[in-house]
This record gives C-alpha cells, sequence and structure tokens, in this order.
C-alpha cells in the first residue's frame, strides 16, 4: 500500500481476532458462550453463538456448541471479525457496481481509488460509506438495520470483485471460509520481467518493514517476523519487456501480491510503493522511455485487479462464483504492450 492515508487504514490490525484459552484449573463447569463473553471484549453473546455456528470456536481441537460447558484444562481457539472501530459511517451516494446481492452478502466490483474503510484521512468516500446508503431500509432476519461487514479488503488502488457480508451469521461463516483458505480468489496483474518457466508458487513469510511500518516485505521461513504466505502464480501473456500473470492466493497477507513478485524481480507494473514505477525492463532510447510513461499515465496505479472470486453462500451452501471484467484503464495498458511487443517482434524477424 502506498503512502496515503489509507494504508494507516489497511496495515493497522487485521480483520480477525485470534483467541487461544486454557480453562483453569478450578474452573467450574460453565455455558461456554457465558465463558468466553467474561473473557473477550467489545462482544456479545450473539456473536459468539454465530461463532460457535460457524464452528469458528475450537474445543481441544473439534468445533463445539455455545452451549458446551467447558471444564479444567479445555484448549479453546476462537475465531471472530473484529469489532468496528469507533468511526461514525456516514452514508453516501455513491455509484456502486454490484454483481450480486442476496439477504447475506453483497459482491462488488470495486473501482481503483476507492478506499474500503473510513480511517483517519479518509472519514468519506469509502466503500463502507457507499454501502451504508445503499443499505438504508434493508433488515437483517433479526429486524436489525442492514450494515456492511468485511470479511476482506481490496487496496485502494487495486480494482476488482470483492465480497461484503449483511449480518454477523454470514460474516463468521465466509470468515471462516477465508480461514481455512476455501474462497478461491485469483488476481491478474502486469509485472516487470519475462519468466523462464510457465507457472510456479511463493512461499515467503510476509510482514511489516521493521524500518517503514507503512510497507510490507518478506522474511525468512526461520524469521520471528512475518506469516507464512503462499502465492500461485502463471503467465497468461508475455510482452517481452512485462508480462500478465494471474495470481492464486492460497493466503490473504496485506499486499501479499506486491511484495511476493517484488520478492522475485517482478514488481507490479507501476506500484509507486514497491518499485514498479521505474523502468526495470527495455531499452535506453528515448522513445522506449517515453512509451512506458505513456503507459503509467494510461493506468496511474499498480496492474493488479481482483478477477474472480469463489465461495459459498452462507445460508444455502451454494458454490458462487464470479469474474470481474478488467476496467479500462487495464485494458488500454496492455493494448499498448502488445502493440509494442507486435512491433518489435516484427523488427527482429520481420
Amino acid at each position: 500500500m502506498i503512502m496515503e492515508e489509507d494504508n494507516k487504514d489497511e496495515l493497522k490490525d487485521e480483520l480477525y481476532e485470534h483467541h487461544k484459552f486454557t480453562v483453569d484449573n478450578g474452573q467450574e463447569l460453565m455455558r461456554m458462550d457465558k465463558y468466553l463473553l467474561n473473557l473477550i471484549q467489545n462482544t456479545s453473546r450473539n456473536k459468539i453463538q454465530y461463532a460457535a455456528k460457524a464452528d469458528c470456536i475450537l474445543v481441544n481441537g473439534n468445533p463445539e456448541k455455545s452451549s458446551y460447558r467447558v471444564k479444567p484444562g479445555d484448549q479453546i481457539t476462537i475465531l471472530m471479525p473484529n469489532p468496528p472501530r469507533d468511526i461514525e459511517i456516514i452514508a453516501e451516494d455513491i455509484p456502486l457496481d454490484v454483481m450480486y446481492e442476496d439477504e447475506d452478502l453483497i459482491v462488488i466490483n470495486k473501482r481503483a481509488g476507492m478506499v474500503v474503510h473510513p480511517a483517519f484521512g479518509n472519514y468519506t468516500g469509502t466503500l463502507v460509506n457507499a454501502l451504508t446508503f445503499h443499505f438504508q431500509g434493508q433488515s437483517t432476519k433479526t429486524g436489525e438495520p442492514v450494515r456492511p461487514l468485511l470479511v476482506h479488503r481490496i487496496d485502494k488502488n487495486t480494482s476488482g470483485v470483492m465480497v461484503v457480508t449483511k449480518n454477523e451469521e454470514a460474516q463468521m461463516k465466509v470468515a471462516r471460509e477465508f480461514f481455512d483458505h476455501t474462497i478461491e480468489r485469483k488476481y491478474w496483474a502486469l509485472v516487470w520481467g519475462d519468466f523462464d518457466k510457465e507457472e510456479g508458487s511463493i512461499i515467503a513469510k510476509v510482514g511489516r518493514n521493521l524500518k517503514d511500518r507503512l510497507i510490507m516485505t518478506t522474511f525468512p521461513d526461520d524469521s520471528e517476523y512475518g506469516k507464512p504466505a503462499i502465492t500461485h502464480w502463471k503467465v497468461l501473456e508475455r510482452f517481452g519487456y512485462v508480462t500478465l500473470i494471474e495470481c492464486q492466493l492460497e493466503t490473504g497477507r496485506t499486499h501479499q501480491i506486491r511484495i511476493h513478485m517484488k520478492s522475485t524481480g517482478h514488481p507490479l507494473f507501476n506500484d509507486d510503493v514497491y518499485g514498479g514505477d521505474q523502468i526495470l525492463k527495455g531499452t535506453t532510447f528515448t522513445k522506449y522511455k517515453q512509451f512506458v510513461k505513456n503507459c503509467f499515465d494510461l493506468i496511474p496505479r499498480q496492474a493488479l485487479h481482483a478477477k474472480q472470486l469463489g465461495l459459498k453462500n452462507p445460508t444455502t451452501g451454494e458454490a458462487l462464483f464470479f469474474d470481474s471484467e478488467l476496467p479500462l484503464d487495464f485494458q488500454e495498458a496492455l493494448k499498448k504492450w502488445r502493440q509494442y511487443s507486435k512491433r518489435k517482434g516484427d523488427a527482429l524477424f520481420g
């Protein structure tokens, strides 16, 4: 993420709380929801019960109902979405590209330049502001006003498909899919350089840069820093100096694709945080430099688009799949590189 205000939002606490408790030896038998309510701040009994229903609470490694009675020595692990920050959400009539909507979730094709959640410096104009307006007049099954509940994010200057849930039960179930890596997510990225293989995998820990907390970096496997991250990639189209690739996420760390590709020497085209906004491959000719500058002007952001998303409907279990069209700026940049690549090929072999 960029040295802009949305970075501070994206790089703060993760969307999920991970709790682990060992029940004290002197603990008397108690319902698990009541026990956890006394331990976890800023939560509710309903949220704990939804988490249990979504198999997000494990006791000694096994999912248990909220009515389970805890006993001394029990090992309890719980996954819950973080409580919303104490920020007043202003409903704003901002156009949205809605790909799908039902009573549990909404799928959006997010435009580049839109911050996902309000934070310092970006209290308005965000996706959550737009969804708050969009949901006006809608009610959950329990009669409460619908509000946008996040289960993942997309960087401000990344475009593409994104899911937001509309009630806590759906949020828990979709959050569990993300946590278990059963969500299918594929991104298209234009990166610097060519590859000597058609596909591969990047396995490298990702965490905040120790010198600059607003950006991410990779760490060795034996490092105490960072979290495991896996990105699978394959070549879609080669242009010589840049390559269009598809990336499938097995994990979802902040800036994962951007920092993983940088770590292999293939920064995203025009990524101004991780070095992709420089001419990294090609010739020294003035015409080529002008050509690249023209491409930068066409897509004034990192060339990354969340292309596909697959998940289960939280209520019916039905498989849902969404494929979002590349935005115009990305299409125009690809068109330029296709033309350049063809001219270069004609000059060499014609």
